[in-house]
């Protein structure tokens, strides 16, 4: 069954939302996996897509983190591309902008930004000033506008600080809403757990992971 209040926009990717709702997303930088990995990859993956339209079931969950969820992870954990997060300078803009509207347009859950790419688990809030009309449902803050500003924002300030211009974030970021407690304790080990078995250093990576 849909949910009532769900709704999709699409670019390459899916992208699925509903008011109240925790996401876990993930973004990387431009060269952080090579095209013709990229390619297959999506191949595959658009075939369960299309055999099983969104919004998934638990159990296709699982069958798409074993299937192609980890195979992206391994290749974003071996550090392929430039790495630029890896710099404490780099991942110091990331963070600033992830933590600017942090309680006003967003709730952080955890994060951690690895030398490729990023994991966040975040809450969109309300509107304030949508909150008080009496009898009616409160206004959400929309995710593709939070992302938006996060990545466009950032890739501003590091280009600054590598004295680069151009693409930094692929444009396409992936989200999927948190549907069980159990899934968000999964992406909150997940978070914690990523660095470690990446065998990052803690001066390569920046940890967030809240109570």
């Amino acid at each position: 069954m849909k949910h009532p209040d769900l709704a999709k926009s699409q670019r390459r990717l899916p992208h699925w939302k509903v008011d109240g709702a925790i996401y876990w997303i993930t973004f990387r930088l431009a060269d952080s996996i090579p095209r013709e990995k990229y390619e297959v990859w999506k191949v595959a993956r658009d075939v369960l897509a299309d055999a099983f339209p969104k919004p998934w079931s638990e159990s296709v969950w699982t069958e798409y983190r074993l299937l192609f969820g980890d195979q992206w992870d391994a290749w974003l954990d071996e550090g392929m591309g430039s790495c630029a997060l890896a710099r404490a300078d780099v991942r110091e803009e990331v963070k600033t902008c992830l933590l600017r509207f942090e309680g006003e347009r967003l709730a952080l859950h955890a994060a951690v930004i690895m030398p490729t790419h990023v994991h966040l688990l975040l809450e969109p809030l309300p509107i304030e000033s949508e909150c008080d009309r009496e009898g009616e449902m409160p206004v959400f803050h929309d995710l593709s506008t939070i992302l938006k500003g996060i990545k466009g924002a950032s890739a501003r300030a590091v280009n600054k600080v590598l004295g680069t211009s151009g693409t930094f974030w692929l444009d396409e970021s992936f989200d999927h809403i948190v549907r069980s407690e159990a899934q968000y304790h999964h992406y909150k080990r997940y978070v914690a757990e990523n660095p470690i078995k990446a065998g990052l250093r803690s001066s390569e990576y920046w940890l967030f992971v809240g109570d």
